[in-house]
């Protein structure tokens, strides 16, 4: 008698230790779900460090992902955020590891933080040096406009369209800054999209580059950029900021870290900071910022048809504004005198995904001439695609908020 009751003891608490259980979760209503995205994030995390794919992004993204799709883990909690806004009322009571770190990202202080770190890594040097890459970087920012036309027309809300739109500039802190503000619902789908396809920038361009340009475009040799004072390097982050945020205010935070970034790289006289936001702050911020923005992709928000729509307004955003740029070379080349011609696959450089767009330039155009070197005049396109996005995600976020 006393050997059964323990055996049924111990049957029942084997039960209730199974229900209890992650496990038990895979087999109740809806349940699958959860081993989809499981499955999903190991596929990422495949991309990342097999393939290579943006690693030091997806990486995290990925495993924040994998985090918030296992059941009762409990570390994410997307109703303390419902509505756009922080519930403070309940926060402390239900909120887990990763909705502290998530607050970074609503807040809108990792992206920012991100591009003062972009900003101390990047060379504004060829801009400068040919003001014309303004036009091309901002040509390049069509993706972002056609791409919110398209998704208009597929049904999409205004605020929705405009996150999606601006995975057309191919830059992943500001999908994130902007989304986190007008769809903060679809955050977890639109940055998985940007980054992904930034990693695939070198399999996506090229078709499009050849099929808008000729032999003859491809093969065009530029004349060296002129040498770029320190002074002018000086100047340019302080013009920049006060310029663009006096004409568009709701993009000084993302231009203005951008600035301050540079500066303190280019005036020589804080390399320490200037080394500490390159590498200790940078990758401390990544970390938080892909672990966050993963875990926003649960089963209910990513595992429906709008999932799929992004992702192929995402291929539409990103083939639009390489085309934008390569057609406002040939453009420009209308009106420019022989020796002075514009090698338009430069202007493919204008999405903003440093410095890889650059490089697929460099790399289609020596193919047709192997003695072009086309990279630092693609470099000016590329960096001015990073301001190009900030201030289309200003316009978007003033007209959209």
């Amino acid at each position: 008698m006393i050997s059964l009751l323990q055996s049924d003891f111990l049957l029942d608490s084997v039960m209730k230790f199974v229900e209890t259980s992650g496990f038990g979760a895979f087999f109740a209503p809806g349940g699958w779900k959860f081993a989809v995205m499981i499955g999903v994030a190991c596929f990422l995390l495949y991309l990342a460090i097999k393939k290579q794919f943006e690693p030091l992004l997806l990486l995290p993204i990925a495993f924040g992902m994998l985090l918030t799709n296992l059941p009762g883990a409990e570390m994410f909690h997307s109703e303390l955020f419902a509505g756009g806004h922080v519930h403070w009322d309940i926060f402390v009571d239900k909120a887990g590891l990763i909705d502290y770190l998530y607050l970074g990202v609503k807040l809108g202080i990792y992206p920012c933080l991100i591009f003062v770190g972009v900003g101390a890594m990047t060379d504004f040097g060829p801009l400068i040096a040919n003001p014309k890459s303004f036009l091309l970087g901002a040509a390049a920012q069509l993706g972002i406009f056609a791409t919110f036309l398209g998704a208009y027309a597929l049904g999409f809300a205004p605020n929705e369209c405009g996150s999606i739109g601006i995975i057309g500039g191919a830059d992943g802190p500001t999908s994130i800054f902007l989304t986190a503000r007008l769809a903060p619902d679809l955050l977890g789908p639109i940055a998985i999209a940007a980054y992904s396809y930034m990693a695939l920038v070198p399999v996506i361009q090229p078709p499009i580059m050849k099929a808008l340009t000729t032999k003859k475009e491809r093969m065009i040799k530029m004349t060296q950029l002129r040498q770029v004072s320190k002074t002018e390097k000086i100047l340019f982050p302080v013009i920049i900021t006060v310029v663009i945020s006096l004409l568009l205010p709701s993009a000084a935070p993302l231009v203005g870290c951008l600035m301050l970034g540079n500066l303190m790289k280019e005036c020589g006289v804080v390399d320490r900071l200037s080394k500490t936001v390159q590498n200790e702050l940078m990758n401390i911020v990544v970390i938080f910022l892909g672990i966050s923005v993963g875990a926003t992709a649960t089963a209910d928000s990513f595992l429906n048809l709008k999932t799929l729509g992004i992702l192929t307004l995402g291929i539409l955003a990103f083939s639009c504004g390489t085309a934008g740029g390569l057609l406002l070379a040939k453009f420009m080349n209308l009106f420019l005198p022989e020796g002075k011609k514009i090698n338009p696959l430069i202007g493919s450089a204008g999405v903003s995904a440093v410095p890889m767009a650059a490089r697929v330039s460099q790399t289609v155009g020596q193919k047709e001439n192997p003695s072009n070197f086309l990279l630092m005049h693609a470099m000016g396109p590329n960096v001015a695609g990073v301001v190009g996005s900030a201030v289309a995600a200003g316009i978007l976020l003033a007209f959209l908020s």
